[in-house]
């Protein structure tokens, strides 16, 4: 198949007319006409400064070229070769670079606002038989740096971004469904309302990244860093977070942003704890990937969160009451304020999570006339992770706490009266001013 190829190198003094002509024609001067470099091959050449806003460069040749500076703005840079071309400070604004292959190319704080760089259809011809069709080529802007770029509502569409520097970058509201990022260095880079769906952004360097309501469903995030990363209000529905560092990251998610039946469950359970039972139903989220849901004050009292996936949840004054969580991952999770009395959270991790002024001890047992019964139900803990937990205040009175590792958690003002404390783990652990039973009996 035979593809567009470049022409004859121009000389120094038809690249110069060209500029000047176009020149002329951008001030609406006599003598002027729109710069035509379409297919030109210009590799090499310092074009550092230039004017060439609404320039013709389809298919051209720049590969190498010093293009620093340069005015770009409304150009047609369709399917142009920018390899290793130094495009530092260029306005590319609403450029169209579609099909461009960019490979290792330098992009320091270019200006690419609303530029299309999306993959391209090319036109060729051949076959033997002067016949022509189309090939379709994704924009390879591979290795290349845009650091401190400005490229808000571009489109990148199934751009290949693989290797890239975008530390910095503003893309806010950027198109960039199905793009490969693959190991990228994106450092504080403002990807807020960015439509990321699909992208493979495996082993990215997102660390201090802003994606607040980022669309990230379907993304691969597999080992990337999201250290201190802001992702609140972002869509991440069966997005593979694998090995990612989430260490800082604000990650909330609103239930909408969860599966259709998530949201049906918790809708639900609504009614059904505002309906004292006689409407709705207890919701059932037993082995469900809740990850990082925000659920702040919300009453689940009753559900069965038993295997629950709850890492980085936000589960602030939350009503917990006599759930079923056992065996469930709340690893990094703030229960700061909630009350759990009654629950079951035995075998659960609960490691560097914030239980701080929580309550998880007893709850008085109601009959059916809806009054006390005198009987007591405790919390069930037994075998929980509390490493590394801060649980300063938190109120475990009567809580079955027997196997419980709390090493290293911060205990500071705990009650623990009358808790079964038998076998628990506190090596480490800050227990000033904590409320502890007396120790067990070694002969019982």
């Amino acid at each position: 198949m035979q593809r567009l190829t470049s022409g004859l190198a121009m000389t120094p003094h038809e690249l110069v007319a060209v500029l000047e002509k176009h020149e002329r024609w951008l001030k609406n001067k006599a003598g002027g006409s729109r710069a035509n470099l379409t297919m030109g091959n210009l590799e090499g050449s310092n074009l550092s400064g230039v004017d060439l806003t609404q320039g013709k460069l389809s298919g051209a040749n720049l590969a190498h070229c010093d293009l620093s500076n340069a005015n770009l703005s409304h150009a047609d840079l369709f399917a142009a070769h920018l390899t290793k071309a130094d495009l530092t400070g260029c306005n590319l604004y609403r450029a169209d670079l579609r099909g461009a292959r960019m490979r290792g190319a330098k992009m320091k704080r270019a200006i690419l606002k609303e530029a299309d760089l999306r993959g391209g259809a090319l036109l060729y011809g051949g076959g033997g038989k002067g016949g022509k069709g189309l090939d379709f080529v994704r924009s390879d802007l591979t290795g290349s740096d845009f650091d401190d770029a400005m490229m808000a509502n571009a489109n990148l569409s199934g751009a290949d971004l693989t290797d890239v520097s975008m530390n910095g970058a503003d893309c806010e509201g950027a198109l960039m469904t199905g793009a490969t990022l693959m190991r990228s260095s994106m450092k504080n880079c403002n990807l807020a309302r960015a439509d990321l769906r699909g992208c493979n952004m495996s082993g990215v360097n997102l660390q201090g990244a802003i994606l607040r309501d980022a669309n990230l469903t379907g993304t691969v995030l597999a080992g990337a860093n999201l250290r201190n990363a802001d992702l609140q209000g972002a869509k991440m529905e069966g997005a593979d977070l694998a090995g990612a560092d989430t260490t800082g990251a604000n990650l909330a998610r609103s239930a909408e942003n969860f599966s259709v039946q998530i949201q049906e469950s918790l809708h639900s359970h609504y009614t059904w704890i505002n309906t004292n039972g006689a409407m709705g139903s207890r919701a059932d989220l037993g082995g469900a990937d809740l990850s990082h849901i925000d659920l702040h004050g919300v009453n689940l009292s009753g559900a069965n969160l038993k295997g629950t996936i709850l890492t980085g949840a936000k589960m602030r004054d939350a009503l917990l009451i006599m759930c079923d969580i056992s065996g469930a991952d709340l690893s990094d999770s703030d229960f700061t304020g909630a009350i759990l009395d009654g629950a079951t959270l035995r075998g659960a991790n609960l490691s560097g999570a914030r239980f701080d002024g929580a309550g998880i001890g007893w709850v008085d047992i109601k009959g059916p006339d809806g009054k006390p019964t005198g009987r007591l139900w405790a919390a069930n803990l037994t075998g929980c992770n509390f490493s590394g937990a801060s649980c300063v205040r938190i109120n475990l009175r009567g809580a079955n706490l027997a196997g419980c590792d709390f090493s290293n958690a911060d205990l500071t003002g705990a009650i623990l009266s009358d808790a079964n404390i038998r076998d628990a783990k506190f090596t480490g652990a800050n227990l000033t001013g904590a409320s502890l039973p007396p120790p067990p009996d070694l002969d019982d």
